[in-house]
Formats: structure tokens, C-alpha cells, sequence
């Protein structure tokens, strides 16, 4: 009944908050010491795949096998080469934070054992030049990108064994960079990675079953992505009671797990609407924050999931309950949801057909050359983990719109977007979420989960055909600039910052 309750409340809120969005504020709005950044990871911007010591990971071979349109991480943006010009391009900017991933195969290239002395020299040397402009690293221990090695030895994530080398590899991220490290997430929304890579087979390691998943050559669609969030979530907690008791009191730290929270609105106001809602709401964030706050899944999950959904031991509901210091929020867009209650009635069913409930514009996610600014998805999101789970600290880790690549660096929809968003998360605040940092994605146009270079969601765009890569501002990056550096932001702001904005800086390449 809480449940339903916090729900109608957010559906309430999202009606209301459409139309009071903050359209007009600065920095100064917000509370001191909240964090402005942007971010990448390790896979879709560092290159460098197969030098000095790098072994492939999950990612290398997806990609190498021809998904992801044929494209690869293998040079991407060139971060690994050109992190001290990029570095200076965030201080310009005036970012307070970074956010990016560690590889695990480029620090210890067999998953476990001997750490690369190159790979510890790269993150020490980045993580120095981002202190030494004043910029805060924010650093993800696994971002999709789990050695090849240890998904060849026993399947990685699907297996319990990796609670144990993924807490040996945090132990060396928080002995070697904790000293300057003060943020730390351990898995990359988890829930998401477990639906494309475990149940559609549309990620890495490619994972599914029929009729769920095309192309797959192994997995199981019905039982692999519980198992895969389980061991994700036993892993986390075994690394955050490593960090709490062995680097924390010394190191001053805060450690968290973040989420991919897709905004969820009935498509109509019926109670079967509602529910089906509510639904989605714990199968996409209860099932990653329900076990952190209460120590074990929601009952929907259990209910409509049934033998085929993990149980914590006691020992471990006690272990995982509590193991975070903050939850990451990982939004895009807002989905309509309908009931769908013919899929019980299926004697195979996988993640979507556990749910039972239908997302009317799912597709849109995948195809939608630009997301629909709708800000108040976002709020609502906030106000449920309020209402939902006691307010916890959340940073905002990625919110940003996805454009056509090689459209035009005079991305006003991108600058529309951020700014919608940005107001939105400023009335959450006021209305008494924790929230207390925001997060772009992303810095650069990287490469893309979801169809590799095609799409971009960066502040700078990324000449790939130079073989410099030369790196070119776009509006939205000089909007976000203006917004660190105290300007108030308006739509009026836009059209003058469009004024503003040199033709000259369109390049050769977009006529």
C-alpha cells in the first residue's frame, strides 16, 4: 500500500510540476557544495584498446563481433593519449566534477592477480591532472566492460565467484587512488546492464534465449538477468564492507550503486494502469534499491518472478541492506505505461514479460534521433526515491539529449534539454530531495551503447575523420559554461547565447 501510495503521489507530482518547472535560474539557486559535472567511460572514450597491457573485455569482443554498428572502442575520442588537453577543456568549462570509469582489464588484465604498471600509471596520472585543476573525480569501478578473461573462465556476473575478484579489484582502486578519490560507484546501473546483456542479448556479453533475444549463443532470458543483479549487489556490498572497514575512516570517502531510472507515467488513470506502474517502478528501481534500503527485493518481484528470482541468505540481506553512502540516478527519458496482464498467462517469460505491464513508446528509446523534453519525469523520479525509500543522497550521475552525430554543433535542442532538466532537479531540491550533484552526459561524443557512433550526446563534439580527433565546443557547451560560471539561465539566455555563438565555430565538416 505504501508502494501504490508513493506512486499516486508522483503521478500527482508529474501532472503538476509539468508546468512549474524552474525555466529561469543560476547556479546560485542551488545549495552550496552541490556538484556540477560531466562524464564518460572507460570503454567509450579511452581507446587504446590493445596498448600497454590492456586486455579486451566483454565490450572488445561485442563490438569486435560486428554489433554496435559495425563500430568499436578501440580509438574512440583517444582519451588515454589526449586526457591532459581534456582535462583542460573541463577546467575551461568550468566543471567541478568528472565522472569516469576505471577499466578493470587495462588495471589488472587478467581479472585478478598482477596489476599493469602502465594502467596504474594512466588513472594515477589522470586522476593528478583533474586534482591539479580543481576538478573532482568521480570514478566507476565497472561500466559493462568486465574482462573477457573472467566471462571465459566461469561467465563472469552469472557467476558467484565474482563477488570475490570484483572485491580484489576494488581493493586496488581504493588502495591506489583512494587517497584522492572521494566518490565512488561501484557498478554501472546495473538493472539495465542485466536486461540488454542478459535477457535481449543487445549488450555485452550477449546473453539471451529465444524468443526473447536474437543471435544469442548462450544464456538463459528467464534466469540469467536476477542472477546477474544479484551477484552484481553481493559484490557491491562485499566492496563497500571492504571500503567502510579497511579505507574509509582514513580516506574520508562515500561509496553507492547506481541506477537506470526510466520516468514511468499511466497511460490512462485506470487502477490496473496505475498498478502496472507501480509495477515498473520496482522492477526497475526496486529491484536495485529495495535490497540497499530493506535488504531484499520487492514483493512484486518475488510474486510475479517466483523460484526463478534469487533469495539473500539472512547473513546477506544484512550485508547488502545499508552498504551505500549515496544512490546514483542514471535518467534519459519518461515512458507511458499500460497493463499488460496476458503475459502472466505465458509459461516462458523473461524481465519484460515478468513485469506485465507494456511501455507504449519503448521503442523510442532505441530510434528516437532526439529524447522529448519532459523534466518532470526526472522530478517524479526523485520524489519516488524520496517517498519510497527515506530520501537517500543522490548525485544524478547521467542525464543528457542523444542528437544525430554529424548534425550541428548549434545543438539548441541539446541546450533546451539540459536546461529543462537542470530546473527540474532544482525543484526537486526545493520540494526536499537529497539530491546533491548533476552529472552531463556527456563530456565528449563517445562512443554509444546503443548504436556506436551514429549518435552523440556530448558538450564537445569529436572530429573522428581528424586524425587529430580534434575536439570542437558546442552551444550547449558554452551554455553549461555559463551556467557554471554564474550566469542565470533563461530561454531568453538561449536565443542570446545563439546570437553569440561564432558561425565560425560550425567547421568544413557540417556543410
Amino acid at each position: 500500500m505504501r508502494s501504490l501510495y508513493s506512486l499516486q503521489m508522483v503521478v500527482m507530482i508529474n501532472l503538476a510540476v509539468a508546468v512549474l518547472c524552474a525555466d529561469k535560474y543560476s547556479r546560485s539557486d542551488f545549495p552550496p557544495g552541490f556538484v556540477f559535472g560531466s562524464g564518460t567511460s572507460a570503454y567509450q572514450v579511452e581507446g587504446a584498446a590493445s596498448e600497454d597491457g590492456r586486455t579486451p573485455s566483454i565490450w572488445d569482443t561485442f563490438t569486435h563481433a560486428g554489433y554496435a554498428n559495425g563500430a568499436t572502442g578501440d580509438i574512440a575520442a583517444d582519451h588515454y593519449h589526449k586526457y591532459k588537453e581534456d582535462v583542460k577543456l573541463m577546467a575551461e568549462m568550468g566543471l567541478d566534477a568528472y565522472r569516469f570509469s576505471i577499466s578493470w582489464s587495462r588495471l589488472i588484465p587478467n581479472g585478478r592477480g598482477p596489476v599493469n604498471p602502465k594502467g596504474l600509471e594512466f588513472y594515477n596520472n589522470l586522476i593528478d591532472e583533474l586534482i591539479s585543476h580543481g576538478i573532482l573525480p568521480h570514478v566507476t569501478l565497472n561500466n559493462y566492460d568486465l574482462p573477457q578473461a573472467l566471462e571465459d573462465e566461469y561467465g563472469g556476473w552469472i557467476d558467484r565467484r565474482i563477488v570475490k575478484d570484483f572485491t580484489g579489484y576494488a581493493d586496488v582502486c581504493f588502495r591506489e587512488f583512494g587517497d584522492r578519490v572521494s566518490y565512488w560507484t561501484t557498478v554501472n546501473e546495473p538493472n539495465v546492464f542485466a536486461i540488454g546483456g542478459y535477457d535481449q542479448g543487445i549488450s555485452p556479453p550477449k546473453h539471451c534465449s529465444p524468443p526473447f533475444g536474437t543471435n544469442c549463443t548462450r544464456g538463459n532470458s528467464s534466469s540469467e538477468p536476477y542472477i546477474a543483479v544479484h551477484n552484481i549487489l553481493l559484490a557491491h556490498a562485499s566492496a563497500a564492507r571492504l571500503y567502510r572497514e579497511k579505507y574509509q575512516g582514513k580516506q574520508q570517502g562515500f561509496i553507492g550503486l547506481s541506477i537506470f531510472a526510466i520516468g514511468a507515467v499511466p497511460s490512462t488513470n485506470s487502477t490496473e494502469d496505475i498498478m502496472a506502474t507501480q509495477r515498473m517502478m520496482d522492477f526497475y528501481i526496486g529491484w536495485i534499491a529495495n535490497p540497499l534500503v530493506f535488504g531484499d527485493y520487492p514483493d512484486t518481484m518475488k510474486k510475479f518472478v517466483g523460484s526463478r528470482m534469487p533469495s539473500f541468505t539472512n547473513h546477506e540481506s544484512e550485508l547488502v541492506r545499508g552498504s551505500f553512502d549515496f544512490l546514483g540516478v542514471i535518467h534519459y527519458s519518461t515512458c507511458n505505461i499500460r497493463d499488460s496482464p496476458g503475459s502472466l498467462e505465458l509459461k516462458q517469460r523473461d524481465f519484460n514479460m515478468d513485469i506485465a505491464a507494456s511501455i507504449s513508446n519503448y521503442d523510442d528509446f532505441f530510434t528516437a534521433s532526439e529524447w522529448p523534453i519532459l523534466p518532470w519525469g526526472l522530478q517524479g523520479v526523485l520524489e519516488y526515491l524520496k517517498q519510497a525509500y527515506g530520501n537517500p543522497p543522490i548525485y544524478i550521475l547521467e542525464n543528457g539529449q542523444r542528437t544525430p552525430r554529424n548534425s550541428t554543433l548549434e545543438d539548441t535542442s541539446r541546450v533546451k534539454y539540459l536546461q529543462a532538466y537542470i530546473g527540474s532537479v532544482l525543484d526537486a531540491i526545493r520540494n526536499g530531495s537529497d539530491t546533491r550533484g548533476y552529472f552531463v552526459w556527456s563530456f565528449l561524443d563517445v562512443f554509444e551503447l546503443l548504436d556506436g557512433y551514429e549518435s552523440g550526446y556530448g558538450l564537445y563534439y569529436v572530429d573522428l575523420d581528424d586524425p587529430d580527433l580534434k575536439r570542437y565546443p558546442k552551444l550547449s557547451r558554452d551554455w553549461y559554461s555559463h551556467f557554471l560560471n554564474g550566469g542565470s539561465v533563461s530561454p531568453d539566455a538561449v536565443i542570446e547565447l545563439q546570437k553569440n555563438f561564432s558561425a565560425l565555430s560550425q567547421g568544413h565538416f557540417f556543410q
